[in-house]
């Protein structure tokens, strides 16, 4: 398999193919995709996860603005943070792979760094 492609596959499933990739593949272009990919789109999840729990629990106690008559105070921006997110997600994972399968080493913001130096180089 080439190296573009296996870079382009540790993007197709997230942070999963990611970590197998990361774990199975020793080149350095594949590496640096495939720690991007657990470093993106993990982080992405686990945003995702901190914000729905921490409204979520927030919501069923009140919502953010005390118990009373405010029960869906911070909800619905929840929800619209999550969506945003989402969309974001999407957009990267769609870049992330095309420029992977082009073998262009382009680094996502923030996440680009920490993949680059998690990958060794």
């Amino acid at each position: 398999m080439s190296e573009n492609t296996a870079a382009c596959l540790s993007y197709v499933l997230g942070w999963v193919t990611g970590i197998i990739f990361f774990l199975i593949d020793k080149r350095p272009y594949v590496r640096f995709h495939s720690a991007q990919s657990i470093v993106t789109f993990g982080g992405l999840h686990v945003i995702r996860l901190l914000i729905a729990g921490m409204f979520g629990l927030g919501w069923g106690f009140g919502g953010w603005y005390g118990l009373g008559h405010h029960h869906f105070g911070g909800f619905g921006g929840a929800i619209l943070v999550i969506i945003l997110l989402s969309i974001v997600g999407f957009v990267l994972w769609i870049v992330c792979m095309i420029k992977a399968a082009q073998g262009e080493r382009f680094m996502v913001p923030v996440a680009g760094e920490i993949a680059e130096n998690l990958a060794g180089g």
